[in-house]
C-alpha cells in the first residue's frame, strides 16, 4: 500500500468546523499510500478543526480555493462535520469545484455530513450513498438511494457514515483512487 498512489494529487476541501479526524485519518492514509494531499479552503491562512461540537486543532491552509483549479488535482476528499459542508454548500466556487470532479469522472471520497456539499453540487441523483443518518432524508430528496453501511462505492464516489467507519472508508478510498488512476492512463 505504500506506493500505490505515488504522485496522486488529492485536494482535501474544508471550511471552518470540519470534523478533525475525518480529515486527519483519511489524509494520513493517503499520504502513507504515496499521495500528496493539499488542504484547500475558502479560508486563507488557517482553518479550525472540531471534535464533534468542541474546537480542536488549527490547520494551515495549503491553498486558497480561489487560487487552485480542479485540474490541479486527481481526486477529492470531503471531510464532514456539520459546520464544514453547511458552509461549503453556500459558496458557489466550492460547489463548482466539487461538481467539476464528477464532470471529469475523477474519484471523490466523502464522509459523514459531507454529502450536503454533494447535494448542492447536484451530483447524487441516481447514486447509492451513505452518510451520517441525519443526512439520509436530504439525500433521498435529492434523488439518491441512501443505505446504512460503513462504506459505499458508486462508480468513482466513496461515501461513509462517521468516524468509526474511517478504517473501512480509507481502504475503499485508496482502492478507488488507485483504480481511477489506472483507468485515466
Amino acid at each position: 500500500m505504500a506506493n500505490e498512489l505515488n504522485g496522486l494529487r488529492v485536494a482535501a476541501l474544508v471550511a471552518e468546523g470540519f470534523e478533525q479526524v475525518e480529515l486527519t485519518g483519511p489524509r494520513d492514509a493517503l499520504v502513507a499510500a504515496g499521495a500528496t494531499v493539499t488542504l484547500v479552503s475558502p479560508e486563507r491562512g488557517k482553518v479550525q478543526g472540531f471534535n464533534h461540537h468542541d474546537r480542536a486543532d488549527i490547520f494551515p491552509v495549503d491553498a486558497a480555493l480561489d487560487s487552485v483549479r480542479p485540474t490541479d488535482f486527481d481526486a477529492l476528499l470531503l471531510p464532514g462535520g456539520a459546520l464544514n459542508p453547511d458552509t461549503l454548500r453556500t459558496i458557489p466556487e466550492a460547489v463548482a469545484f466539487v461538481k467539476s470532479f464528477f464532470d471529469e469522472r475523477k474519484p471523490v471520497a466523502a464522509i459523514c455530513h459531507a454529502s450536503w456539499t454533494l447535494i448542492e453540487a447536484d451530483v447524487v441523483r441516481g447514486r447509492t450513498l451513505t452518510s451520517w443518518p441525519s443526512v439520509a432524508t436530504d439525500l433521498r430528496n435529492a434523488g439518491a438511494k441512501w443505505v446504512d453501511r460503513e462504506v459505499v462505492v458508486d462508480e468513482h464516489l466513496v461515501t461513509s457514515r462517521k468516524p468509526d467507519d474511517i478504517p473501512a472508508f480509507n481502504a475503499k478510498m485508496i482502492e478507488i483512487f488507485a483504480k481511477a488512476r489506472v483507468e485515466a492512463h
